[in-house]
């Protein structure tokens, strides 16, 4: 096939797909309306039931718990799979390489940013059960404020940060924590993931009876697992650099 009729067969399947695409968003409720059950439903029964003040939270580490574990243990499997397949492939020692920002005002504020971010990481995933966060977001936000230092600073200081060993066992600890929850509670008497600890009062840390333990688990191993193909990224670029 030519490069014309490969261009044309694009540009025809392209459209079609737009065409499914802006149809499907055209026939979409409001932002923040949604017409159906649960919708309905669980702002009302949540917070009695799982005695979790953010409701999604709810939802996510509870009611879909199973799902999350599995979205959870595809991050991580994707993860290593791109560890694995550049580990094997880069055969460059990358040790002594340098890439230090030489922008003293970026230095600064990147370096001043770094702890700001990596605080604000760790509120969003302690309190994601309470209030607007959670373990998926807090740990992309950590993962960003590790990478700080490399932008802001040099790759040396970046794997100092994050050293490969520590953060492949952080992944690890974290998706192998849900599962343990979820296999505790089955040993316990109860469906796995099931929640069997106490809910606590609502609106304090100690709420959310297991969410609060899952949540972490994700937390952690979101924050590991983007580090890791941060690191691994990036140490492609400096192979290729040196």
């Amino acid at each position: 096939m030519s490069p014309r009729a490969r261009a044309a067969v694009f540009l025809i399947g392209a459209a079609g797909l737009a065409a499914l695409l802006g149809w499907g968003i055209a026939g979409l409720a409001p932002f923040g309306d949604f017409a159906g059950a649960y919708g309905t439903l669980l702002p009302h029964v949540e917070p009695q039931g799982r005695h979790a003040a953010n409701v999604v939270a709810g939802v996510v580490f509870d009611y879909r718990g199973f799902d999350t574990l599995g979205e959870e243990l595809i991050l991580f499997s994707s993860v290593m799979g791109v560890a694995l397949l550049l580990r094997e492939v880069r055969d460059e020692d990358t040790r002594g390489v340098t890439d230090r920002m030489q922008s003293d005002a970026v230095r600064a504020v990147g370096l001043v940013a770094v702890p700001v971010v990596v605080l604000l990481s760790l509120d969003l995933i302690a309190h994601g059960y309470l209030t607007p966060g959670g373990g998926f977001q807090g740990g992309v936000a950590a993962a960003a404020g590790l990478l700080l230092v490399y932008l802001a600073g040099d790759w040396r200081a970046f794997r100092h940060c994050g050293p490969e060993p520590f953060v492949d066992a952080g992944g690890a600890a974290g998706a192998a924590g849900f599962v343990v929850v979820g296999l505790a509670m089955l040993a316990a008497g109860g469906a796995f993931l099931e929640n069997l600890l106490p809910l606590g009062t609502f609106g304090k840390l100690t709420s959310g009876g297991e969410i609060p333990i899952v949540n972490w688990c994700v937390g952690i191993e979101v924050s590991a697992a983007f580090v890791l193909m941060f690191l691994e990224f990036l140490e492609e670029v400096m192979a290729a650099r040196r």
